[in-house]
């Protein structure tokens, strides 16, 4: 159906290199071992994955939405991607997504019911099937 095309460049040392991460459409992200790991300013590869999933949630929550008869008027989604170390490396061990829908005539329950299905279903989460992926849903 479609291909989605991204890049990275990496010059340098792990500790004293530098990169930016570039979706083929988008703006440059740049990135190091101290926006990844030491708080520095600047983007890492899990705020990126974290964007995609987000991002992802929300237009696959909007078509569940309107699939079930309730167009929402926004929805706002947020993800926090832990990182933790294991062994010699890293790992994403989880991925907590909280969102906020306004969607007029629903109630709580079945809104409920549609944020954990789509949770299950969108494309990235599938993609991310070996990380486990909480979701906090409220409606607004």
């Amino acid at each position: 159906m479609s291909t989605s095309k991204a890049s990275a460049r990496w010059e340098g040392s792990l500790r004293d290199g530098k990169g930016t991460m570039k979706p083929a459409n988008g703006a440059e992200l740049p990135f190091s071992l101290k926006t990844r790991f030491e708080g520095e300013r600047g983007s890492n590869p899990e705020e990126v994955i974290g964007a995609a999933l987000a991002g992802c949630f929300s237009m696959a929550l909007s078509a569940a939405l309107g699939k079930a008869g309730s167009n929402p008027t926004s929805i706002e989604t947020e993800a926090s991607v832990q990182l933790d170390k294991q062994g010699d490396g890293f790992a994403i061990t989880s991925i907590t997504l909280t969102t906020q829908a306004k969607v007029p005539g629903i109630d709580a329950g079945k809104f409920e019911t549609i944020a954990q299905e789509t949770k299950q279903q969108c494309p990235v989460s599938k993609a991310l099937a070996g990380t486990k992926i909480n979701l906090q849903a409220k409606l607004v």
